[in-house]
């Protein structure tokens, strides 16, 4: 009797487990046609990586589709939108060395500092107080414009614990105001509207831009060196990822312990992102150079892909009705953000640049 009884407990287990698989197989497929989708001449130009193209995508297929797809995959489209995500965000660290970040010297660490802590603050104040977004949405737009686009918006959203459609906003935000830089920064500089040298450009190129990827291709159009010093601000910029997110994950048990929930669940403990420190360890590892660079690039192609993944996931869960309770107020809260980056950080640049220069 007990044999049979453990028999039939195990075939449930057994077909959740065969649903699970599927689901991240169907979105490991889905994420291998956005890639190719991304890689269009038409979308490649533009600077849209594939992880934009995942989120809306993802965003298409869940919202027209996702009947078609059985209800045991949900688990794996989970999956993949939660825990593939941490593994995925730890392992950028490889795009990142120190050798690099002391190449812009204090100048570049300066403005990316500032950078980052004014708008993560300008953001969750204007979003909170002005636009009277909750507490997730504005951190989520804010970590987006601060740090580093939509890599930093599936960090923020892991740590918060967030709902999909919250950093479906967000990632809006990032594609909307960073396209529009990549055009909008070189048409100033080279038009004279803009008056900075190489080093002033590369600073606020990439002390500001949204994404790495908008970065290069908003500097490419002004000079090699200047490419070269945005990027590595950029990715300055990537590495301030670590310290904020475990200053967000204190404050978040802070909230909780304080809250009379929080303290009913004896939620007090402080919450350390191991992805976050996955990511500095990893940046140690690249900067020790102790890894070939055919496997460190290999590697980097197999994050890429994960982490579109993640965002198809991520699109997949997010539901366009609940986009539209705070979407407009999501965009203005990026409007304002997006005005202090090219107000505030070319004052920032400029500054940097006189005290250092």
């Amino acid at each position: 009797m007990s044999t049979v009884q453990s028999a039939s407990s195990l075939a449930p287990a057994a077909s959740s487990t065969r649903g699970q698989l599927n689901g991240i197989l169907f979105v490991a497929l889905f994420a291998a046609a956005v890639t190719r989708l991304a890689a269009l001449p038409a979308i490649a130009g533009l600077g849209i990586s594939p992880l934009i193209v995942g989120i809306v995508a993802g965003a298409a297929y869940g919202n027209a589709l996702r009947h078609g797809m059985p209800e045991s995959w949900a688990a794996g489209v989970n999956f993949s939108a939660r825990k593939l995500l941490r593994i995925a965000v730890a392992f950028f660290g490889l795009r990142v060395s120190l050798q690099e970040i002391a190449q812009v010297g204090v100048s570049g660490f300066t403005v990316s500092v500032l950078v980052v802590v004014s708008t993560l603050v300008i953001g969750t104040w204007a979003g909170m107080k002005l636009m009277k977004l909750d507490r997730d949405t504005a951190l989520l737009t804010a970590a987006g414009s601060a740090i580093c686009g939509a890599a930093a918006v599936l960090a923020f959203e892991s740590t918060l614990q967030s709902k999909p459609h919250k950093s479906a906003m967000a990632v809006g935000s990032v594609v909307l105001f960073g396209t529009l830089s990549m055009f909008l920064y070189p048409l100033a500089l080279n038009g004279g509207w803009l008056h900075l040298d190489t080093l002033g450009a590369g600073l606020f190129f990439g002390g500001t831009i949204h994404e790495v990827a908008q970065v290069v291709g908003a500097a490419s159009n002004v000079s090699p060196e200047a490419t070269h010093i945005a990027t590595i601000v950029k990715m300055t910029r990537v590495m301030l990822l670590v310290p904020v997110l475990l200053v967000i994950g204190f404050w978040i048990s802070r909230s909780r312990s304080a809250g009379a929930e929080g303290a009913a669940q004896g939620k007090g403990k402080v919450a350390v992102p191991w992805f976050a420190l996955g990511f500095l360890a990893l940046v140690v590892v690249n900067s020790l150079h102790v890894l070939p660079d055919t496997a460190t690039t290999t590697i980097n192609m197999l994050d890429t892909f994960a982490l579109t993944m993640a965002m198809t996931a991520l699109g997949m869960e997010t539901r366009i009705a609940q986009i539209r309770q705070a979407g407009p107020r999501a965009l203005a809260t990026g409007a304002i953000l997006y005005a202090w980056l090219i107000g505030g950080g070319l004052a920032i640049t400029l500054g940097v640049e006189r005290l250092f220069g």
